[in-house]
Formats: C-alpha cells, sequence, structure tokens
C-alpha cells in the first residue's frame, strides 16, 4: 500500500517523526517519511542497474575482441566456423563482423533484462501494482508480435545465421533471389553484389537456402568439345598432359588441390563431342582455374592436329 495514501502513519524514521509532531498532519509526515526512504532505494536500483549493464557490456565487448589480430575471438570459440581460407585477408573482416554482430545482440538482451528487473523494482517500490502491468504488456507484446511478424523472422534467421556461420563477408553464394559476393552481413538484411555489379538486399527470413561456393574446397569443371573425325584416346591424352603440367606450375599450383581427373566423354550432341575433365580447387576459386585451363588446352589440341568441332554450318568453330 502507498504511504501517501496512509491516514495514520507509522513512522519508521526520525524525519517523519519531526513533521508528523511540528505539524500534525499525517499525510504530510507520510509523504516526507516516504521521501526519506524509496528515492533512495530507487538511486540504489539504478545504480546496480547501472553497473551490472556496465560490466556485462564490458564483459561481452572483452569475448567479442581479438578477430583484428588474427586470432579467432572468444566468443566464437564455442562455435562452429565454415571460414574458408580462400577468403585470405577477409577472414579476420568476417570473424570479427560476425563476432561484431552477436556481441550486440547480447548487449542488448543483457540492456533489455537488467533495465526491466530494474524498472519492475521501481514501480513496487512506489506503491503501483504490477500484475496489471504485467497482463496489459503480455496483450500488447502478442499484439507487436503479429503485426511485426515479418521483422521477427528477419531477426531470428539472422541470428541463427550467425550462430551456424552460414555465410560471411567474401563468400560467393546463391540465396535463390540473387547470386554473387557477399558484402555485408547483418541481423535483418544480407547485402551481396552480382557478377554485374548490382547490389542486391536480402531480407534473412526471405532465404529458404544457401549455396555457399566458398567453404572448403571447390571443383573446377572444363568442358571441351571435340569434332567427331577426333581421336578421342588421343584428345583425352593430351587434354590430361596439359592440365596436370598447368596445375603443377605457377599460378595455379597456389589453387590447385588434387591432380586434374580427366572423366572421359561426358556428352555427345549433333554438334560435337564434349570431354569432362574435373579439379579440386580452394573454394572460391574454380572459375580462375576453370578460365586458365581452357586457356592451355585448346592450343595444345590443335598443336596435336585434333579436329575442332564443326558448326551448324559445316566449317570450324
Amino acid at each position: 500500500m502507498n504511504p501517501l495514501l496512509n491516514e495514520a502513519p507509522n513512522c519508521t524514521n526520525d524525519m517523519c517523526k519531526a513533521v508528523l509532531d511540528m505539524t500534525g498532519n499525517a499525510w504530510l509526515s507520510a509523504a516526507v517519511g516516504w521521501l526519506a526512504n524509496a528515492p533512495l532505494r530507487i538511486l540504489v536500483i539504478l545504480l546496480v542497474a547501472f553497473l551490472v549493464r556496465l560490466v556485462a557490456r564490458r564483459t561481452i565487448d572483452g569475448l567479442a575482441r581479438g578477430a583484428t589480430n588474427g586470432k579467432t575471438p572468444k566468443l566464437l570459440r564455442p562455435l562452429k566456423e565454415r571460414a574458408p581460407q580462400a577468403v585470405g585477408a577477409l577472414i579476420s573482416e568476417r570473424r570479427q563482423q560476425r563476432a561484431q554482430t552477436i556481441a550486440s545482440v547480447m548487449k542488448s538482451v543483457v540492456s533489455f533484462v537488467v533495465w526491466g528487473l530494474a524498472f519492475m523494482l521501481i514501480l513496487g517500490e512506489i506503491g503501483i501494482e504490477l500484475g496489471p502491468i504485467i497482463a496489459s504488456a503480455g496483450i500488447v507484446g502478442v499484439a507487436l508480435g503479429f503485426g511485426a511478424q515479418n521483422l521477427v523472422k528477419d531477426f531470428l534467421s539472422g541470428v541463427f545465421m550467425m550462430l551456424e556461420d552460414q555465410y560471411g563477408v567474401g563468400d560467393i553464394v546463391d540465396l535463390g533471389p540473387a547470386t554473387g559476393t557477399i558484402e555485408s552481413v547483418g541481423l535483418r538484411v544480407t547485402t551481396l553484389r552480382d557478377v554485374n555489379g548490382t547490389v542486391w538486399y536480402v531480407r534473412n527470413g526471405e532465404i529458404n537456402r544457401v549455396g555457399n561456393s566458398s567453404q572448403g574446397f571447390a571443383v573446377a569443371v572444363v568442358d571441351v568439345p571435340l569434332g567427331y573425325g577426333a581421336d578421342i584416346e588421343t584428345a583425352t591424352e593430351v587434354i590430361g598432359r596439359t592440365a596436370t603440367e598447368a596445375a603443377g606450375a605457377e599460378p595455379l599450383s597456389e589453387d590447385v588441390l588434387e591432380p586434374p581427373d580427366v572423366l572421359g566423354v561426358d556428352k555427345v550432341t549433333p554438334e560435337n563431342i564434349t570431354v569432362r575433365l574435373t579439379v579440386k580447387v580452394r573454394a572460391g576459386r574454380q572459375w580462375a582455374v576453370q578460365r586458365a585451363l581452357r586457356a592451355r588446352i585448346i592450343p595444345a589440341l590443335e598443336e596435336a592436329g585434333i579436329e575442332p568441332p564443326l558448326s551448324r554450318f559445316g566449317g570450324p568453330q
């Protein structure tokens, strides 16, 4: 019960008793007694809440620190990391962004919990019943949840994406609506740039699948077209030898993880015969390796006298 409404206060401090003796006014003495106690308790509650929040936020910042030094932040050590070696210098940026995003979520949760508890304690100190307020807050929360369900969906999807490290800055991904290189990752929106330079902003809640070409390793697939009159066995030998020599020399040797593998004839069409070659390479380097191998294989086949495929008009392509 609020002491301000007592008609015959039971003074528990000297200030209340002094005012009651001097004025004989029960309401005034109760008010003075309440002001002598409640504000002090409220101040203590606010001070404790501030210190707890400060210590918690600094602890989280300390756990998130370290990515700029090339080390894995303590905050990320319990979590699985799929950051590939292919991202090179971007790996620090990726770790830092992931750690900062998770730390930001944790700090927001800490602030909400600490200040929320402090607010309820203060309401109790000034004599306000918390039951009706909590019930009203629950109803308002449900209404806001229905109205902002897309925003909540984006936020939760972003949190789980960060925790699972599905992709990060520098990764080449296919998100369904867009394909390109990740430029930034947020809790609501992921930003990527496609091969034409267009920047795409994709809501995390709308991402149903992720195809990441920058995790672990990749496979460079090179399809070599041959004419129907070509000696397949000789062409296969030339393709394998040329690819092996190119993969073992600079600069491809830095990207190639295993020797090339000639799979043989993969496809036969009215225009040509296709021989397929695959190479296991570092993640994200498959396209560069494919272009380099094609540039080596085509001249080698011409030197060996391998017949090129014919166009629809009967001449060489």
